[in-house]
């Protein structure tokens, strides 16, 4: 994983925060009503946040030892080619839903919907959010809710080519989108309003399609010059 990848997927998490208004808005809007009154409320939104940003990293450490168990392969098919390339697609099919134009990630999401049925119950027994070590479990089990742009850096990590590289790649995008999360969990409405505008959609979805679309080109500049053995040449 290059500085650029790392770069790029904090920049993707950052950008979404347009998505993440319409996807988690209202559950860390119940999570905020759920908090006792009268307290400090950053240890929980903290500790809410660490729990989703670990659940990222394990989830990143799974698709990436795949990934590099797929890489045994590469030998016999362009394999890094092909996922570099995918992931590059996600992205821009993520940055064009971001932008308002289409909505196909939406369908991605229904992916995840079988486990977290089954998540989703454990999720009752931590409310109401009496202390930050239930918020940091409600934050570990909230961090597998279905979610497009999750599963898009997730091919990213499955092209990283090992286990310690995909939960940093999760990491980084786990980074990106903290600004966004707690703005919505402190300042809701402050955060709604922005978040809805339509140039700020519009900008934010078109700059996470070009890191899918400088991608394609540095798939395809790789390819051109290395052919099918040079995928090792191909850094996320």
């Amino acid at each position: 994983m290059t500085e650029f990848g790392i770069v790029a997927v904090f920049f993707v998490g950052l950008l979404g925060g347009v998505h993440c208004l319409g996807m988690c808005g209202s559950i860390v809007g119940m999570f905020a009503a759920q908090l006792p009154n009268k307290i400090t409320r950053w240890p929980f939104h903290l500790a809410y946040n660490g729990g989703r940003l670990a659940s990222y990293m394990v989830a990143g450490a799974l698709v990436g030892a795949i990934g590099q168990a797929g890489l045994l392969l590469r030998d016999a098919v362009p394999v890094q080619h092909l996922l570099f390339a995918l992931s590059s697609l996600m992205l821009i099919a993520l940055g064009l839903y971001l932008a308002g134009i289409w909505s196909v990630v939406r369908r991605i999401e229904r992916i995840g919907g079988a486990l977290w049925r089954h998540l989703q119950p454990l999720t009752r027994g931590l409310l109401p959010v009496a202390t930050p070590t239930r918020a940091l479990l409600l934050g570990m089990l909230w961090g597998w809710l279905p979610c497009g742009l999750v599963y898009s850096v997730l091919v990213t990590a499955l092209a990283s080519g090992s286990a310690q590289s995909g939960a940093l790649t999760m990491l980084a995008f786990g980074l990106g989108t903290l600004p966004n999360l707690l703005a919505i969990g402190l300042f809701w409405e402050n955060a709604r309003r922005w978040a809805q505008s339509p140039r700020v959609r519009l900008a934010a979805g078109l700059l996470v399609a070009g890191f899918g679309v400088y991608g394609l080109i540095k798939v395809g500049y790789t390819f051109y010059f290395y052919g099918w053995t040079g995928s090792c040449h191909v850094d996320a």
